[in-house]
């Protein structure tokens, strides 16, 4: 099996890379001022924000490989999986690292808010590239905010202050993400963040333990599409099949199943497979692996 760091907390990646703890619900690292450190494939129970003047070139995120640039950042959210595994390399980095738990939204209007914030879906493969005035604005932010965890005690306004921040720093990158979707092929990039968020709130919602795994036929009506249709245009967005895209966004929610406890029988159970073989099968045809080679087991 991968070695996988698991980040159930904002703190888990501070001390993976022996960054100084500040908030058990945020973590503000500053990459400048550590040691070397090793490369780790996260599994995130958190939100994050990488800031970096330069990336691994080779970074996984999902599925997929992550396309990354300089002064650019990669968005987190719970339930993913990214980075690059540990080889025993060590590295130096250059930026920060802003991490912090649902826990600190809850009750908040942030909360209700994040999932505007398509940066964070799996769809988007690309970092926010940033200019140079907006790298300065939110790396600015950022020194801001560690400034209150050091020097303010925990507190519901201390809370309320760092969460102005954070939703202003999120706001600086939706403006990012949108200035680059409108110099992409717009209708092929609407079409997925509509696929792909039809697809999260298929299986949030669990209608997967009761109508199975969703279908391009189903996918296709909800989007008011003809299914053959949906896949040409799915093909022209992605060189390949809207089933494909499906069963990988399913193999995604099985690894973070896994990794988090959840046998094969429970995994494919909870993904809505009639029988654990078939979820055995499309995991080894996608991945390579099968799920208990995976699991290392």
């Amino acid at each position: 099996m991968k070695k996988i760091l698991r980040v159930e907390s904002p703190n888990d990646y501070a001390r993976f890379v022996d960054a100084p703890l500040l908030h058990p619900l945020i973590s503000i690292i500053h990459y400048d001022e550590l040691a070397p450190f090793r490369h780790s494939l996260n599994n995130y129970g958190v939100y994050g924000l990488f800031v970096q003047r330069q990336f691994p070139k080779i970074l996984s995120y999902g599925m997929k490989t992550m396309q990354t640039s300089d002064a650019s950042i990669i968005a987190v959210e719970p339930g993913q999986i990214g980075g690059l595994e540990d080889n025993d390399e060590r590295i130096s980095l250059s930026g920060w690292v802003l991490l912090w738990s649902p826990e600190l939204l809850h009750g908040s209007e942030l909360e209700r808010q994040i999932e505007r914030y398509q940066y964070f879906s799996y769809f988007f493969t690309d970092s926010l590239r940033m200019e140079p005035d907006e790298w300065l604005c939110i790396t600015q932010l950022l020194v801001q905010m560690r400034q209150e965890l050091t020097e303010h005690e925990d507190s519901p306004s201390l809370r309320s202050i760092l969460l102005g921040y954070l939703h202003l720093i999120l706001e600086y990158c939706n403006r990012i993400y949108l200035r680059q979707l409108s110099e992409e092929d717009k209708g092929g990039n609407d079409l997925l963040k509509r696929f792909h968020n039809l697809l999260r709130t298929y299986f949030r919602e669990n209608r997967q333990l009761s109508h199975g795994l969703p279908t391009v036929s189903y996918c296709a009506s909800e989007l008011a599409y003809s299914s053959r249709y949906f896949g040409d245009l799915i093909h022209k967005a992605t060189g390949g099949t809207a089933i494909g895209y499906i069963h990988n966004y399913v193999i995604n929610q099985a690894k973070s199943l896994l990794m988090n406890g959840h046998n094969i029988n429970e995994t494919s159970r909870l993904l809505g497979f009639d029988f654990p073989h078939h979820f055995t099968r499309l995991f080894k045809r996608i991945t390579g692996l099968t799920p208990s080679e995976f699991l290392g087991k």
